[in-house]
């Protein structure tokens, strides 16, 4: 049987981040479960030492302060002893099932590969961000604008798993190999648009992204107490990361230029 590693990153998540934590033990699929604790009340970062004294295959991460969504995940990969990576959003609640049908779609997958499940809300509702087309600045730009040209969840979903370019870094399965092949996470993005980097270095690679309907995980969402201000920052800053990264032809990279303080203008006025 393949082992199993679900690696969960917290950042002052709040009481969701127990509801997460209980599915994964008591989830027959999992093998362990590894906590990057990015920084929570002390009360809360008690109460997760004594939920893993409690349980074997569970393991803190813990004193290393916010070093970010995606370095929290490396350094939970480098600590995981499963052959797979099951990442998922410290709000979100895995639905049982879920990581054998994620294991079938990577079964007929090209290496290094990433599979995506449905997210969904509390009415069982598809949320923003599980399904997505390749990241434009265009995309980028008009969704800023409150035209969503970017994100899928408002076609009609698949009935079976098919090649995404994009799939949300909330509640994802790989394997240990393919994470190491593409270095893992790119720590320069501290917040959001890290899974974004990863799938197209992925594809770049000749590697498979896909998504699967039949798994699937409750999201919250908005649990943190992080200030929306200081996340709309980070999404502001990671944002014109990516796009001065992959800009190859000089035309690209004089649009960015133009486009990206404009971008992260609006963005950190917005909040959003």
């Amino acid at each position: 049987m393949t082992r199993v590693s679900a690696i969960v990153v917290s950042y002052h998540t709040g009481p969701r981040l127990k509801e997460c934590l209980y599915a994964l033990s008591a989830d027959p699929e999992i093998s362990e479960t590894i906590i990057v604790d990015n920084g929570n009340p002390e009360e809360m970062t008690a109460w997760l030492r004594t939920f893993c004294e409690a349980r074997e295959q569970t393991e803190l991460l813990t004193g290393h302060g916010n070093i970010g969504f995606g370095a929290g995940i490396n350094r939970g990969v480098e600590a995981a002893s499963g052959e797979q990576i099951l990442v998922i959003n410290p709000d979100a609640v895995l639905r049982r099932g879920s990581v054998s049908s994620l294991q079938m779609t990577a079964s007929n997958c090209t290496e290094p590969w990433i599979v995506g499940g449905k997210i969904f809300d509390l009415d069982g509702i598809e949320s923003r961000g599980p399904r997505r087309r390749e990241l434009t600045l265009w995309r980028a730009t008009t969704s800023m604008l409150g035209l969503n040209t970017w994100t899928l969840e408002d076609t009609p979903p698949p009935a079976h798993a098919i090649p995404m370019p994009v799939i949300s870094g909330a509640f994802f399965l790989s394997s240990k190999a393919s994470l190491a092949r593409l270095n893992g996470f790119d720590e320069g993005y501290f917040l959001h648009v890290e899974d974004v980097d990863l799938c197209r270095r992925c594809r770049e690679l000749g590697g498979s992204v896909m998504y699967d309907p039949n798994a699937g995980a409750l999201h919250y969402g908005s649990t943190s107490d992080a200030p929306s201000r200081e996340v709309a920052a980070h999404k502001a800053d990671s944002l014109a990361r990516y796009f001065k990264k992959f800009a190859s032809r000089p035309i690209e990279k004089l649009m960015v230029a133009i486009a990206m303080p404009i971008m992260r203008l609006g963005l950190r006025l917005s909040g959003r």
